[in-house]
Parts: structure tokens; sequence; C-alpha cells
């Protein structure tokens, strides 16, 4: 359900308010894993080893790589752009080719540091592990990558970059797959054809296309991006990084691949809400949000950005939420230091608005609320709810229907 509601809503967050950390539709691993999980499958990729530590570091190189002269030092974040990326240590690169006797000075300056990208925002990311890997000698570098297509409703292959994707979109290739028939030859043949290989094997190349195909599948991939695909001296068509996503609804299939996430790399509040079973988002605006249902959420976000205010999340409670829901929930927005302050608007349907109550009550017991908070309760048991408000003692702004808990929310958090 989460991942559906997420994909629902992500229009609306792009335009209500700029993305404060990665969403989480679908689990994203690390390159290293996503390395390890394309071997088991056959594909050709470099030889490497993540470490945590420098002595992990010299014992890879005396076992791993003892007759290297060279090492790729990549650094291991959730995250794009590393190697045009810069450390706040100064350092910069999170991507570096060094002699082997470098390797430990590079990833020292890389190890329990934080990493900014142009994906990361100004915060970066904390690199935990660096991932050591053999230097290939490359002929030709290509884009490739595996993603579901609405259009065809099934995988469709694309070899493009960025930039050509932008000022060309003619030259991207696209294949589209019958999921029915699953890939064929002839499909394989085209993607090969597509990526025009300058000295890689054809029909090596092929089944590559077709072992990564089987990938995809058998692992309930979103998406499976590799750039570059590249061409060794020794003719192999080699997946020289890798970036793998997963659909979340499929977690209860794929237990071995989801215990590879990296709550570290993950907005804390996301996992939080995760384990509660809340449907949240961070975002970067002021006004904290709490919401039953998904499309009352995107119109309470609307309506903040249209009296000129920005949501700080999408946080939707659900239809059946229990009081503790309800508490975590304002833990979760009251850990949000930009928030300047909290709207609740519950139209009680399933969701019965005196559980909502009796959840606001008590998490103001247990959190030390800072900020205002807005409350429009309307439908099942509304008076139950807002008497139990009442008696409470709390300070509350209620309101008596969306726009007006909009517009009070807005000059509050503006006060």
């Amino acid at each position: 359900m989460r991942g559906l509601l997420n994909k629902l809503v992500s229009h609306s967050l792009s335009v209500a308010g700029k993305w404060q950390h990665q969403q989480l539709r679908r689990l994203n691993i690390h390159e290293y894993q996503g390395a390890e999980l394309m071997g088991k499958y056959g594909i050709n990729v470099p030889k490497g080893v993540a470490v945590s530590s420098l002595d992990e570091v010299k014992k890879a190189i005396q076992d791993v790589f003892p007759g290297e002269s060279e090492l790729v030092v990549k650094s291991q974040i959730l995250a794009g752009g590393r190697g045009l990326g810069k450390f706040k240590n100064g350092f910069e690169g999170g991507v570096h080719i060094v002699k082997a006797d470098k390797v430990e000075e590079t990833a020292g300056k890389m190890l329990g540091q934080i990493l900014v990208t142009k994906q990361t925002g100004p915060q970066g990311k904390i690199v935990s592990k660096v991932y050591l890997c053999e230097k290939l000698s490359l002929v030709n570098e290509m884009y490739f990558a595996i993603m579901l297509d609405r259009a065809t409703a099934g995988p469709v292959w694309g070899t493009s970059i960025e930039d050509l994707a932008e000022k060309f979109p003619d030259l991207i290739i696209k294949v589209p797959i019958d999921v029915f028939k699953g890939i064929t030859d002839e499909d394989a043949a085209k993607v090969v054809d597509g990526l025009a290989p300058k000295v890689a094997d054809r029909n090596d190349s092929i089944e590559q296309v077709k072992k990564l195909y089987r990938l995809f599948c058998k692992s309930d991939c979103t998406l499976l991006e590799i750039n570059p695909m590249a061409e060794t001296s020794d003719k192999l068509l080699v997946a020289a990084d890798a970036k793998l996503n997963f659909d979340d609804n499929a977690a209860f299939r794929q237990q071995e691949i989801f215990a590879l996430r990296d709550p570290t790399q993950e907005d804390p509040r996301e996992v939080a809400a995760a384990k509660a079973d809340l449907n949240y988002i961070g975002l970067d605006g002021e006004i904290g949000c709490m919401v039953n249902g998904a499309g009352l959420a995107m119109a309470t976000m609307d309506i903040i950005k249209l009296h000129g205010g920005t949501p700080a999340n999408f946080l939707d409670v659900g239809g059946n939420a229990s009081e503790e829901q309800v508490v975590e929930a304002f833990k979760i927005l009251t850990s949000d230091d930009k928030v300047k302050a909290i709207l609740v608007n519950i139209f009680g349907g399933i969701m019965k608005c005196d559980v909502i109550a009796s959840g606001i009550v008590n998490a103001a017991k247990l959190v030390a609320l800072k900020v205002p908070v807005v409350v429009r309760l309307e439908g099942t048991n509304v008076d139950q709810g807002k008497r139990i408000l009442k008696e409470s003692g709390m300070t509350l702004i209620t309101a008596e229907d969306l726009d007006d808990a909009a517009e009070k929310a807005v000059k509050a958090a503006a006060t």
C-alpha cells in the first residue's frame, strides 16, 4: 500500500514542496550490494570488495588485490553524482583511481565523512563504506537501463544519458518487452545493437542482456541502471557501475534483498513512520501536516501552498489508525526543527474523530509541543472528538473548514 501511495502523491509533492530526502517508493541498495547481486546472475562486474575501516582496507589490498598497481576507490552513499561531490572535510571527489600505495590514504579521507553531491542536498550523506574495485581497461562506455514503462505496461530498455535525453530525445533507443512472453533473442539483439559495442562479442553481449532482464524480473526491480555499461580490452561487456531499486510491495518475497536496506542513508523520520505503519514523506516546508486519506492530504498541502505556506511533509495516518499511531505521528512531526506549526485535518469516516483527539491529547503529554497546533475535525464522532480536545486544557487553534484551517496554520507559522 505504501508503495502505491507514494507513487500517487509524487506529483503533488513536487509542486507543494522540494524534496528534502530521497522518497522511499522503492528500496535502494548500495553499488557494492548491486554488484554482488548481479554477479549471482552471471553478469560481468568488476572484482571488488566493500570495506568500512582502514584495517579492512589493508587486508583487502593484501588478500583481494595482491598484484594490482592501481585501484578504484568509491565512496558508498545512496545518491548519484559521487564523482563530482565534495566532502565536508574539504576532500573533493567521491570516486578516485589511485596507486595501490595510496588507497589507504584515500579511503581514510572518505570513511566516516559527509559527502555532498547534487543529489544529497547540502546536508550530504555519511560514507560508512568504500568500495575497492579493480581498475578495468575500458575501450568504450555506454548508458543502459531497464525500467517500468506505463505506455507499454511492462519493462523497457533505454540507452542514453541525461544530456542526450534533453537535447536529442530521438536518439534514445527503447525496446519494450512483452511481460507475458519475456525477453526474446530478438529483443536482446535490438538492445545490443542499440548499445553498438565496438569490441565486445555480440552473442555474449546478448546473453548478458538476457541475464540482466532475468535479474530485473526475478528480484522485483523497479529500476536497473548501469552507467557506465563498459567494454573492456578483453572484449567483455561489463557493468562498471550500477543502481538498483526494488518495489517495496515485494518485500515479503524478497526478504534477502530487503535485508540489505541501509537505514542510516534514509530520512530517520521516514524510517520511524514505516515502523509505525504510517505513510510519511519529508519535505522542506514549515507546516507539519497530519491528515487521513491520500486525497485529503494532497488537497491540504495544495491549500497550504495557496495561502502562502509550504508543507513540511506528507503524512497520511490512514483510515484505521490507533491512538498509538497518532502519538507516533506527532513525535515525527515535532522532530523536524523546521516545523513552525502543525495542521491536523481529519475527515472522519472509518477514522473516528475521537480516536484522533485522544491521540493528540496523549501526544501532548509525551511530546513537548512548542509550536501552535491547528485542528480541523469533521465526520464520525466529531462532537466527542471536540469535547475531548476541549476538556484536555490544551491550547489549540480550531478551524471550521479546510480553507480556514490552512489560513490559520500559515498565520501561526509566520508568528
